[in-house]
């Protein structure tokens, strides 16, 4: 049986010359250009099922949310502002997903990338615009931007430093820096017979 999966056409049996370049049958067909590049394609998806599950512990990856679409293409950088901009994203993807959906599939992810492409890389050709597009994509992975960190830069660090603090606001804060709650912001009526601050206080032998 020759490479090509078809018996050879010399004959009622089969040729045991289809390896040779003589048989018709030899040479393989020429591959679609989407097999050429299925390592990258593998990248690719699956960078989408990232993007597809960001945000939501119970999603697939099988589908993509308009807003995780747009957060692709912007940390990806596929949306640079100029070229593609949010407006863009927004119009292809209402363009590709199936009417009444709210998420698009990964062949439909594809789909959009071809309308995309060519304004991203004007100058190329359709096929060099997509791998270039791809090229962007294939193994990232979603940023958790916008977390919040405690920050202490510049006056920030100062103001939360108790050690410097002033007059009644030194008052709220023991030597640790911890705050005194109710004592520290109230003056409470002191009845036990002593001046402020006497050290000695409840020493006294209760026998004299």
């Amino acid at each position: 049986i020759p490479v090509g999966g078809a018996p050879c056409s010399s004959g009622d049996k089969v040729c045991r010359t289809c390896v040779f370049s003589s048989c018709r049958w030899s040479s393989a067909p020429s591959l679609p250009t989407s097999f050429l590049h299925s390592s990258k394609m593998s990248e690719v998806e699956n960078t989408f099922r990232k993007f597809a599950i960001y945000g939501d512990t119970s999603a697939s990856g099988n589908d993509m949310t308009g807003k995780n679409f747009s957060k692709m293409c912007k940390e990806c950088g596929v949306m640079d502002g100029k070229a593609v901009t949010s407006t863009d994203i927004d119009i292809v993807f209402n363009k590709v997903k199936t009417k009444g959906a709210r998420t698009i599939t990964f062949a439909e992810f594809q789909q959009a990338m071809k309308e995309l492409c060519g304004k991203r890389f004007k100058g190329k050709s359709p096929e060099e615009a997509l791998q270039a597009v791809y090229g962007l994509i294939e193994g990232k992975e979603p940023g958790s931007v916008g977390a919040t960190k405690a920050t202490k830069v510049g006056g920030v660090e100062r103001l939360t430093d108790t050690s410097k603090y002033t007059g009644s606001h030194k008052e709220r804060f023991d030597e640790s820096g911890k705050g005194k709650g109710l004592a520290g912001r109230q003056d409470l009526t002191d009845n036990s017979g002593y001046v402020g601050a006497y050290k000695g206080a409840g020493t006294y032998d209760q026998k004299h």
